[in-house]
């Protein structure tokens, strides 16, 4: 399984970094989690939007679950068949969010083994055939940041991009706080605790500024994407069908 893992995963994703420090990022190693980041973000672009658009719904139809609840409470079987039909008259699938973060897991870990790893001699080892091994990696992004340390002002910017990111998911609301389900209560806990969380992550366990970079970028990245949902859901959400 690990050697699975490593060929397929962690092998052409480092295959890829090198590649990208090579030829387009003028030997930019920066830049080159940056051009790889969004590469990934865009392969997977289908499946993070399906998963960001359907929790967005969700959000949306938050009090016609909980009125479904309440109107079939003390029978299970009419309450799932109800919730089944609201979700069927969405297209929305109320798992999809758990299902891309497994499909994304392996790869998030691949990332950061990558970015963790180094480049030593062994490591580099690991280049296919047709890649040609650097001379010298340069280890700072923009000839400033040191990406083999830790770094708190790309630490905190990918905390501050991961709020506008949280702000953006959650659907705004005049309700007051009881009044909101307990879906709506942990989404606007999320706004707050997932920055911090980043903070104390990427900071306080001394990871280099590599992943944060990474971080950051995919932050960005949700936040562009998250911008075309909320567009199109805006536009598209009538309280029938939502495309």
């Amino acid at each position: 399984m690990a050697n699975l893992f490593h060929e397929i995963l962690y092998r052409p994703l480092f295959n890829a970094l090198i590649f990208l420090y090579q030829n387009v990022s003028f030997h930019d190693l920066g830049v080159a989690i940056i051009f790889l980041t969004i590469i990934i973000r865009l392969i997977l672009f289908p499946l993070f939007y399906k998963g960001a658009k359907d929790q967005a719904i969700m959000q949306r139809l938050a009090p016609k679950i909980k009125e479904i609840q309440n109107n079939h409470k003390n029978d299970r079987e009419k309450q799932a068949k109800a919730l089944m039909d609201l979700y069927r008259q969405h297209k929305v699938n109320p798992f999809s969010g758990f299902l891309l973060l497994l499909i994304q897991l392996p790869i998030l870990i691949a990332l950061y083994r990558v970015f963790l790893s180094g480049f030593s001699a062994e490591i580099l080892s690991n280049l296919y055939s047709f890649i040609s091994t650097p001379d010298v990696l340069n280890y700072t992004f923009l000839g400033v940041i040191d990406l083999g340390k830790r770094n708190i002002f790309i630490v905190i910017a990918a905390a501050v991009v991961q709020y506008f990111q949280g702000k953006l998911s959650v659907v705004k609301t005049n309700k007051p706080l009881k009044d909101l389900t307990t879906t709506e209560r942990m989404s606007r806990q999320m706004i707050y605790f997932g920055p911090i969380l980043t903070i104390v992550f990427l900071y306080f366990f001394n990871l280099p500024s590599a992943v944060a970079l990474y971080w950051l970028t995919t932050s960005a990245f949700s936040v562009i994407q998250q911008m075309m949902i909320n567009k199109r859901i805006s536009k598209n959400f009538d309280g029938t069908t939502t495309r």
